[in-house]
């Protein structure tokens, strides 16, 4: 007969996001209801060996973070349990470590730890499963790279961050006229830039799953120019690799860390403000994509994953990560969770959308070939041999009508044309040319209409 257990501990490792909190309240109101104490280790894994550091975790000190972001039990990515170096390299922990973990665990008469991290720190829970721990995994990362799982919590709250930054961005974009690039967390992985980019009317998208150039990022913005639209919005993801292959990471790496990402926005909007002569700008986001509350979704999907932790110690399952599988949370096994990363399937539905919406991704559209193929195919077999030249006749019209609107121009009185030509042509609709001169047209006829100017 199995001894019922009592105590189980809680830690949050790696990288903050906000829904961790959440995670904890979820784990101590489960365990509570089934009678089981809660203690939480302080500093993520560091906390379990000497000089060891843990809180008593009850409903008095859990009430009130559901909406915090952050963690209430401190958090780090480095330091003795820093199993992942360089990119994606996992090394072993020492052995005296993992044996100073069971002790404080039997000390402690723990009967299951629940470790909340990514896959860097789950690798690490791995280890400690591998040598007898109990352990129990929650997956927690804003790159949404976990293998597992469709989503992990802080992914949204991130991805919210980022298209707010882009909704902000817009305005002033399209008010100086200019080309703003925004770069984004997700390490190797571009869910923030695709999901940002798409809920924030991105017009470019770089990520590293796509080989991109720039002649077809240049070729997109110039597009904008002759609709008008004379800015443009380049959401880039930290990760993403440039024309030539090259992974861009800053300055004074450590030897026993993961590779630092960072400056490919600065980069791509030095090339592209050589290349257009447009003057480009570049925000970094950085850890505000970290910081504040939860959105809506990854409070439930967090508070979810707490409880079910809980229900994995109680049916002694240890070795398995929970993982959210719609419409179910369930669980796997930890090391199929951080066996490889989820990366974006260029092929993928969210990726045709994009595509057919019109957005970049700085390679070549094959979308835009199949429907221009098909619109020629179309043509033909509408007009047969007669539909040649088209296109062509389609510019000439254009041409005709604009020599028409010329003609009519010299007939309007000077002023009217003077401030017609001074006022700037974003938005401005094509109509047919004028038959004959106005009798009058007020001063405010003459400036753009206001909402124009920001037609995404």
């Amino acid at each position: 007969m199995h001894q019922p257990i009592k105590r189980i501990g809680i830690l949050t490792a790696g990288g903050d996001c906000p829904g961790l909190n959440a995670v904890i309240r979820g784990v101590v109101k489960t365990a509570r209801r089934h009678g089981i104490e809660v203690v939480g280790f302080l500093r993520g894994y560091e906390g379990l060996v000497d000089p060891v550091s843990y809180v008593p975790l009850n409903h008095k000190n859990t009430t009130g973070i559901l909406n915090q972001g952050g963690t209430i039990l401190g958090s780090t990515n480095k330091g003795r349990f820093a199993a992942t170096v360089g990119i994606d390299r996992h090394i072993r922990l020492d052995e005296e470590l993992l044996d100073g973990v069971k002790d404080t665990c039997r000390q402690l008469n723990l009967s299951g730890l629940v470790c909340i991290g990514g896959d860097g720190s789950l690798a690490v829970a791995q280890q400690f499963h591998e040598c007898g721990i109990p352990v129990v995994g929650v997956p927690k990362t804003i790159d949404n790279d976990l293998s597992a799982t469709a989503f992990s919590f802080g992914f949204d709250s991130a991805v919210a961050c980022a298209t707010d930054a882009l909704d902000r961005l817009h305005t002033t974009a399209a008010s100086h006229e200019r080309i703003f690039i925004l770069e984004v967390m997700g390490r190797h992985a571009g869910w923030i830039a695709l999901f940002s980019g798409i809920a924030g009317g991105g017009d470019v998208i770089l990520i590293p799953e796509v080989p991109w150039s720039y002649e077809y990022v240049v070729k997109k913005v110039l597009q904008r120019e002759r609709q008008g639209k004379r800015f443009t919005l380049i959401v880039v993801a930290e990760g993403a690799h440039l024309p030539d292959g090259t992974l861009v990471t800053r300055e004074g790496q450590q030897q026993d860390r993961q590779t630092r990402l960072g400056g490919v926005g600065a980069q791509v909007a030095a090339e592209i403000e050589d290349r257009t002569g447009r003057e480009t700008r570049v925000v970094v986001l950085g850890h505000l994509q970290r910081g504040g509350a939860p959105t809506t979704f990854d409070r439930v999907l967090a508070t979810q994953f707490g409880a079910h932790a809980v229900r994995l110690v109680i049916e002694k399952r240890f070795g398995e990560m929970v993982c959210y599988q719609p419409p179910s949370v369930c669980s796997v096994p930890i090391v199929e969770g951080i066996r490889e990363l989820r990366c974006v399937d260029p092929a993928s539905s969210v990726v045709q959308a994009a595509r057919a919406l019109g957005i970049s991704f700085g390679d070549e559209d094959p979308q835009a070939v199949v429907f221009v193929g098909a619109a020629a195919e179309s043509d033909r077999s509408l007009h047969g041999d007669n539909s040649r030249g088209a296109d062509s006749r389609g510019d000439t019209q254009e041409q005709d009508e604009e020599a028409a609107c010329l003609d009519t121009l010299r007939d309007w009185p000077a002023e009217i044309v003077a401030a017609s030509v001074a006022a700037p042509t974003v938005g401005r609709p094509s109509v047919a040319a004028p038959t004959s001169p106005p009798a009058a047209m007020p001063p405010v006829a003459t400036s753009p209409v206001a909402t124009s100017l920001y037609g995404r």
